[in-house]
């Protein structure tokens, strides 16, 4: 069964204001606030734990200036659920919790009219991880070979149908580590139905380990091919990746879509998916005291921007005060326009 498609709410944005401002990292962010995030439940813990702090974290990148809010069910599934001994319903329950926050994030700073100069109403996308983050053993950053893509399909319909009925507005489907999984997903994307007989649309991101490939070694340049012009594929693109293969990845991207480039990548660092710690240029450095160069993240926002990217934000280990940086660059520089607001 096909729905009728939702409108593209990500077009309508950026053909008014030239650029989309993602958020930042999420489960990071938590941890800086002294969460404890070593479960395999990730930040989903904190939806049964937490789920004010959640509500914040949200609430302040909005207020860094960006456009979305993308929810903490990234690692929330039944199947993970399930071994705490929640039942299916209850588990759903917890997957719309997320959407309900980040929401309920949305309305309140919209609320105050001075949050409004300037910009369109936020969107909320409601955060879909891949089948290796139901793991929780880091494979999403590596993929995972004999697992077909009718599995896939099998794993992810009924979070994404419980997701899409939940009252975001897209779904962000991210750090997919391999084209089988992508396509699984989008093949169910004109199948969902948002409660009132649409089909909501969502961007599509994957991890990478280099310039030219994702994490499970395809060329980055099919994954886009592929996926160009499929139904509610709203945007192609990258999360969750180091930042100096950003402009590698966008250009090869570039060459073969139509669709808008999404991307979004970490602070460089590397996830030690055992110890569940980063390593890497700041791994001496304990989340709390975590600073990232912020107008160096802003600056390399531009320069994506520049090559063709029009949904910019930031991963893991970014923060609001990055979301800050770029918002401020991307206006002094007229990438992004302010709008106003109906």
């Amino acid at each position: 069964m096909t729905s009728t498609p939702t409108a593209n709410p990500l077009q309508t944005l950026l053909d008014e204001q030239g650029l989309f401002v993602l958020d930042g990292a999420l489960a990071t962010e938590l941890e800086r606030r002294g969460a404890d995030l070593k479960d395999p439940l990730w930040s989903a813990k904190l939806l049964i734990e937490q789920p004010d702090l959640i509500r914040q974290v949200h609430l302040d990148y909005f207020l860094a200036g960006a456009d979305v809010a993308t929810t903490s069910s990234y690692q929330a599934t039944f199947e993970a659920f399930g071994k705490r001994g929640y039942s299916a319903e209850e588990s759903a329950d917890l997957m719309r919790r997320s959407v309900t926050l980040a929401c309920e994030a949305r309305d309140a700073f919209w609320a105050n009219s001075a949050n409004r100069q300037g910009r369109r109403k936020p969107l909320v996308a409601a955060s879909v991880g891949p089948y290796g983050a139901m793991l929780a053993d880091g494979s999403e950053y590596i993929g995972y070979q004999g697992v077909s893509r009718d599995d896939l399909a099998r794993f992810h319909a009924p979070r994404l149908q419980v997701l899409a009925a939940a009252g975001a507005d897209l779904l962000a489907c991210e750090t997919l580590p391999c084209l089988d999984e992508a396509l699984a997903i989008a093949s169910l994307l004109p199948t969902l139905d948002d409660g009132r007989g649409h089909a909501p649309g969502a961007w599509i991101s994957f991890s990478c380990k280099d310039g030219e490939h994702n994490s499970q070694g395809e060329r980055i340049a099919d994954c886009a091919a592929a996926l160009d012009g499929l139904p509610q594929v709203w945007a192609v693109g990258v999360n969750c990746t180091a930042p100096q293969y950003i402009p590698s990845l966008v250009a090869h991207i570039q060459r073969h879509t139509r669709t808008p480039i999404v991307v979004y990548p970490n602070s460089g660092e590397t996830y030690d998916a055992v110890d569940k710690q980063w390593r890497g240029a700041d791994a001496s450095a304990a989340p709390a005291a975590h600073t990232a160069p912020c107008d160096a993240f802003a600056e390399a926002a531009m320069r994506w921007h520049a090559q063709g990217a029009r949904l910019i934000g930031g991963c893991c280990r970014t923060s609001p005060q990055d979301i800050a940086a770029l918002k401020r660059q991307a206006l002094s520089q007229g990438v992004l326009r302010n709008v106003t607001a109906p």
